[in-house]
Formats: structure tokens, sequence, C-alpha cells
């Protein structure tokens, strides 16, 4: 059974950063491209980053707001994804989720989410 289990949002002042973790169960995270998506309150699912598997090189992807500020990663040994996300701001506010497969096209699965408020 696959497993998709996010940790590590809460909330952060605007400038402060965050890691955010993705624990994988049920298969080997670094065989399949792994991503991120997020909500934001009232909005539809936004891609934030992609990690393709290790058949390609690990490439990583980045949307254009996300670029420069967040690092997506992952540790095949404890078999899970990363997000790391730096100078963050209120616009940043969201549940973020990380995927098993590539969120930009077709079918993906997703975990429960994250949540990261930004706020002073």
């Amino acid at each position: 059974e696959v497993q998709l289990v996010e940790s590590g949002g809460g909330l952060v002042q605007p400038g402060e950063s965050a890691r955010l973790s993705c624990a994988a169960s049920g298969f080997t995270l670094n065989t399949y491209t792994m991503g991120w998506v997020r909500q934001a309150p009232g909005k539809g699912l936004e891609w934030v980053s992609v990690i393709y598997d290790k058949w390609n090189l690990d490439l990583t992807y980045y949307a254009d707001s996300a670029a420069g500020r967040f690092t997506i990663s992952r540790d095949n040994a404890k078999n899970t994804l990363y997000l790391q996300l730096n100078r963050l701001s209120t616009e940043d506010t969201a549940m973020y989720y990380c995927t098993k497969g590539d969120p930009r096209f077709g079918h993906y699965e997703k975990g429960q989410g994250t949540q990261v408020t930004v706020s002073s």
C-alpha cells in the first residue's frame, strides 16, 4: 500500500524558512518522479516542484513562484522527500502535498498534506 505522510508545516513569519518532509512507504521513492503541489485558501492545486527518478538524473523543476526560493530533494536511505522553503511570503500560505507521480501531467497520488501559514 502506497503511503505519503507529510510533515514540517506550521506558522512561520515572512522571510523565514521551513522544511517539509514526506515519508513514503509501499514503494521505492527514487524510482518514481515525485513532486510537491500546494493549495492556497480558496484556490486550486498549484504544482510547486518536481524531481525525476534516478534513471532521469534526478532532474528538478520548479514553478516560477518557487524557483530560486524552494529546493526539492530526497533521502533515498530514508525513502523521504523534502521541500526546503526559503524567503517565505504570505502568498506561500497553503496546504502542501507531496505527490507520487508528476503533478504537472496526468494521474498522481498525494498525501494528506501539511499546512504552512506565513504570517507576522
